[in-house]
């Protein structure tokens, strides 16, 4: 019997460490979710040269996939009421389980 990883392990995680974020595609409508908000998760770099070790911090917000009607997408806006911030999506993560780890950027306002 395969493993429902949204109900046995995302579920769990949004209800105790989730918070409120409003999720925006460049077309479409915007769609509260919860999701677990980092803003300064540790990303490796890739780089040329492998022999050196290089880390950057970036935002990412770790959402499951039940709570979109269709796979995120780059370039999407994602609002997080905690910080009172708004981000771009610049990449989207699949776990290949339950959870999308939305790698963010600060959008930044004249």
């Amino acid at each position: 019997m395969p493993i429902d990883w949204e109900t046995a392990v995302g579920a769990p995680l949004m209800q105790i460490f989730g918070e409120p974020a409003t999720y925006t595609p460049e077309i479409g409508v915007p769609v509260d979710v919860i999701g677990i908000f980092d803003k300064a998760y540790k990303d490796e770099l890739a780089i040329l040269d492998s022999s050196v070790g290089n880390t950057t911090e970036t935002p990412v917000l770790g959402v499951t996939k039940g709570q979109f009607p269709a796979r995120p997408r780059q370039g999407a806006r994602v609002y997080v009421a905690s910080v009172d911030t708004t981000y771009v999506v610049k990449e989207v993560r699949d776990d290949g389980h339950a959870i999308y780890k939305l790698m963010l950027n600060k959008v930044f306002t004249p």
